[in-house]
């Protein structure tokens, strides 16, 4: 009987540490780039992109322009994602609640949305093509990476 009671006991262990190892490797992988999803906007918006990819600031709040994939003139970050920028989303259906809250940084006006459990989510308002930036936790209570993005998008997307 003695030995079977030390058999499950290391079996049980074992399959607890195998299992805490993987997990632990998921979580400090070094591949730490970030997946943006690429938006499929109308080919008017997506030219009013292009030309605002062409425009973008090199450093944002102090964050290198990163090189997060897939490849795409309708995507850019900085830092490692702490600000994503996405051209050519759809127009968030939180435009329709007259409660929204918004803020004008540079010239242009932003929707504010905060996701539970993620940074603030800010999408240019009255634009015909609409650009979202999403700012890390980090970021939670300053909007004032917005200011970077306002000359590149009144210059390159037009007001409605």
């Amino acid at each position: 009987m003695t030995s079977s009671r030390r058999l499950r006991h290391p079996v049980f262990l074992g399959l607890s540490v195998a299992a805490l190892l993987l997990a632990a490797a998921g979580c400090s992988s070094t591949d730490a780039t970030v997946s943006i999803t690429v938006p499929t906007p109308s080919p008017e918006a997506a030219g009013y992109c292009r030309a605002l990819h062409e425009e973008l600031p090199r450093t944002v709040a102090g964050l290198g322009l990163g090189d997060a994939g897939p490849k795409s003139e309708l995507t850019a970050e900085w830092g490692d994602g702490e600000i994503v920028l996405r051209c050519g989303v759809p127009r968030p259906a939180k435009m329709d609640d007259p409660m929204a809250k918004g803020t004008e940084a540079n010239g242009v006006n932003w929707l504010l949305e905060q996701p539970e459990g993620a940074g603030p989510r800010f999408t240019t308002t009255y634009r015909k093509a609409y650009v979202e930036v999403t700012l890390s936790e980090a970021y939670a209570h300053d909007a004032t990476p917005l200011a970077a993005f306002g000359p590149p998008v009144r210059k390159t997307v037009p007001s409605l």
